[in-house]
């Protein structure tokens, strides 16, 4: 399994089913950073366009309508290419 899997434009009633709209938020301006996930994320991106390469791995390209999942222990480099919004859920 990969270490980020991207649903692509997935489903309103499974969006309702995860309960995203009650996820918190969270946004960053175009940018360039290196991240290490200590917990699983899932998120679901409201506006951007994001590349995220896994270290020593191929990069990974998702966008607004997006469901994005990160495994636990994943160490990367985020390029955000326009600005970011999503809402976001650990664990």
């Amino acid at each position: 399994m990969s270490s980020i899997t991207v649903e692509h434009q997935p489903d309103p009633a499974r969006l309702q089913a995860l309960g995203v709209k009650h996820w918190p938020t969270w946004s960053k301006e175009v940018s360039v950073f290196s991240w290490t996930y200590t917990d699983r994320e899932t998120a679901y991106i409201l506006e951007g366009d994001v590349t995220v390469t896994p270290e020593g791995g191929v990069p990974v390209s998702f966008g607004a309508g997006d469901l994005v999942s990160f495994a636990a222990g994943l160490v990367c480099r985020w390029e955000v290419k326009q600005p970011l919004r999503k809402h976001y859920r650990f664990g």
